[in-house]
């Protein structure tokens, strides 16, 4: 009976706080159609792009940054991180005044891949004194307006709404079955952690960023250690939001003008990606793993197991449970223009990150954490700090 009351009310009682309590962030409030006014003089920009085996998006990718209409100056500096599979020259093939072209060198100790090629880019890049630094990725397209977007919400003319970085969240691609399921939840679940309103209020202590776009002030970036300073986080776009909101505001919203141009056809597919970082972002805890866990099991598994299992005011709670969640979720899916019935599978959605975490979990401990692009790079990253202490 008590057990009955336990799992079916205390799992409300948590959806009733997200409903009401944390920062509306299933509201998606936070989007790029916000109005911004233009600032009166345009300011230099460089595009940093690291890429790494990215022959099949990356005329796509960079043809979109050559394309802006940004009125200032700005420059492309594509880092070609050392691919097998002709990125760079198909980059090449574009022959752009506003591209350069470098070829990365091999990764330092203590350094992953992607934040090495960031910090080529913007080493190169400083020459060129650009106020702005656009960070974006090399499977991300753009609309020929985001970047003159981008610098108006960051210039802000009235001087006191500027930023310091101003990152949006790409759409992701959601044309397959295996992202109907999964990813509109990716977006949703990185919302509930770092809540969009929350890291947009410079008095709240939470900060994140998108990697795919993030336009950063070089000097804020200089004084925050630059890409130095995060060199070996995995989740480097959390950790440059965090880096750069100790310097002033930063702003995070959902966009429809930088869109991710990789397809994830398989549930497999979307795993890699979930379990490159998912064991990180737990800060590589055991402990942390389990109470994780318990979580997820306590908010996505307990309200469906108390409504179909459970009787009288217990299997009730299971139910208003399972429908604020479904409700809640409804703004994403018509984000992605999915049914609203992709609600009611939630929980079932909650279970396979669930386990997409404990398989980030298992390649971390067996040698190959933050597996991306052929590098085990949490792995390195664990080699390299045992080194330095010793």
């Amino acid at each position: 009976m008590i057990a009955g009351l336990l799992f079916g009310f205390l799992p409300l009682g948590i959806w009733l706080y997200l409903l009401l309590f944390h920062n509306g962030f299933w509201m998606l409030r936070e989007r790029d159609t916000m109005p911004v006014t233009e600032p009166s003089a345009w300011p230099p920009v460089v595009a940093v792009v690291p890429a790494r085996n990215e022959a099949d998006v990356i005329q796509r990718s960079i043809g979109s940054l050559i394309a802006q209409d940004y009125p200032g100056e700005f420059r492309i500096v594509l880092v070609d991180d050392q691919s097998d599979d002709g990125t760079g020259a198909l980059a090449r093939a574009l022959s752009s005044e506003r591209l350069t072209v470098l070829s990365g060198a091999a990764r330092p100790a203590g350094w992953t891949g992607k934040l090495w090629a960031m910090k080529q880019g913007s080493d190169y890049a400083a020459a060129f004194k650009p106020e702005f630094l656009w960070f974006t990725d090399a499977d991300i397209a753009h609309t020929p307006d985001n970047l003159r977007l981008l610098v108006a919400r960051a210039a802000a003319s009235d001087g006191k709404n500027a930023k310091v970085l101003v990152s949006l969240m790409a759409r992701l691609n959601c044309k397959s079955a295996a992202e109907h399921f999964l990813i509109p939840a990716f977006v949703f679940f990185f919302d509930m952690l770092f809540p969009f309103g929350a890291v947009n209020n410079p008095a709240n202590r939470i900060a994140a960023a998108a990697g795919g776009c993030m336009l950063a002030r070089r000097e804020a970036l200089e004084r925050a250690g630059g890409i130095d300073a995060i060199r070996h986080n995995i989740i480097d776009d959390c950790a440059l939001g965090k880096a750069m909101k100790r310097q002033g505001p930063i702003w995070l919203g959902l966009t429809d003008r930088a869109v991710s141009i990789r397809p994830y056809p398989h549930i497999a597919d979307i795993r890699q990606m979930v379990t490159r970082s998912a064991y990180a972002q737990l800060g590589y805890s055991p402990l942390v793993l389990a109470a994780t866990l318990l979580g997820l099991a306590l908010v996505y598994v307990a309200p469906v197991m108390v409504a179909l299992f459970a009787w009288g005011v217990s299997q009730l709670a299971g139910w208003l449970a399972w429908i604020i969640m479904a409700l809640m979720y409804q703004p994403m899916l018509r984000f992605y223009r999915l049914s609203p019935l992709w609600g009611l599978a939630l929980p079932l959605i909650g279970i396979f990150y669930a386990v997409f975490t404990v398989q980030s979990a298992i390649q971390h401990w067996s040698g190959r954490g933050g597996m991306w692009k052929g590098r085990a790079q949490a792995a390195a990253h664990k080699a390299d700090a045992g080194k330095g202490a010793a």
